[in-house]
């Protein structure tokens, strides 16, 4: 049996994709918008396509035999999906919808679903578990929440299994080397921080100083690229296993790190020192966003194994490199 990831060129795709393929058959379906191709491992069958191409996904279904999806292709930059909702709802929502027609079509009855803790928007608490109010707050967060509501629907009648993980930030690069975090623009923080301290930027912008925090700037969740990729591994194993089944998960690291401590660690890894530049707050920033993956540590034993110190340690490597 074999799994399909769809937007296993990107940068979580992949990982996964290089986790899975020591162990299972892969097939990788990318568009190549955001990924790259060479980002995918040599041993996993690759197709480029788009997800909605409901004659492509036929094919697969058809010539392999597919046990699970795995579903990373998704546009997930907040301020484009603002700016740009329809392109959100048509990528992120109507073509997962033919995906999800052409998997209950074919008998593939697993599927996984990367989700996001912008589901939740700007939750009431610091510390956010699966049963927090859902309120996302753009389009990105809006659509990723209406897949999961279509999942728990077609669930109800069809013989069809899911596993939704929700996270913030992915961070750093595979313990080989061969593959790492590479956006186009770069909009997370410790590629961007990197970048900087290896030249490709004047300084860095920290924005709010005043957060009620340990060091007054925002809090936020990582978690090392691997890690994720465990825990998609384990969710489809859990239910391959009959162990679990139709869950929402978090993936989050439970305490969290700030944008300071970030910019210190990057300083102390590299050797080099940053040039800062303090702005206000931008509008809608919480102070602190930090997920609690109790949940999944009780139902299946995953836990972060990579501290700070490893995520920023692998992926200077990788920007090095």
């Amino acid at each position: 049996m074999a799994i399909l990831v769809c937007g296993g060129a990107g940068y979580i795709g992949s990982h996964t994709v290089k986790e899975l393929v020591s162990t299972y058959e892969v097939v990788v379906l990318d568009n190549l918008t955001t990924g790259f191709e060479h980002l995918i491992d040599e041993r996993a069958d690759f197709v480029k396509g788009d997800l909605g191409d409901r004659a492509i996904l036929d094919e697969i279904f058809t010539t392999h035999s597919i046990d699970a999806v795995f579903h990373f292709a998704a546009n997930s930059l907040v301020g484009e999906s603002v700016e740009n909702p329809l392109k959100y709802y048509r990528n992120n929502v109507s073509a997962t919808l033919v995906l999800l027609e052409k998997m209950i079509e074919h008998g593939v009855k697993r599927f996984i679903f990367s989700s996001t803790a912008a589901t939740y928007g700007i939750p009431d608490t610091d510390v956010i578990t699966e049963e927090t109010s859902t309120n996302p707050i753009n389009p990105y967060g809006r659509s990723k929440l209406m897949i999961e509501q279509i999942l728990a629907d077609i669930a109800c009648v069809h013989d069809f299994q899911y596993i939704v993980l929700r996270y913030f930030n992915a961070a750093g690069a595979h313990e080989s080397g061969e593959i790492g975090e590479s956006h186009d623009p770069e909009s997370h923080l410790i590629p961007i921080v990197l970048q900087h301290l290896m030249g490709q930027r004047d300084k860095i912008s920290v924005f709010g100083t005043d957060y009620n925090t340990s060091d007054g700037t925002c809090v936020r969740d990582y978690i090392h690229i691997t890690d994720l990729a465990r825990a998609h591994i384990l969710s489809y194993e859990g239910m391959a296993n009959g162990k679990i089944a139709n869950k929402t998960y978090n993936l989050g690291n439970g305490a969290g790190y700030s944008v300071n401590e970030i910019i210190d660690t990057c300083q102390q890894v590299s050797g080099k020192q940053a040039t800062v530049e303090y702005a206000p707050r931008r509008a809608g920033d919480p102070a602190t966003l930090v997920a609690s993956s109790n949940k999944i540590t009780d139902a299946l034993g995953w836990t972060p194994v990579y501290d700070l110190q490893a995520i920023i340690g692998s992926a200077w490597a990788w920007h090095s490199k």
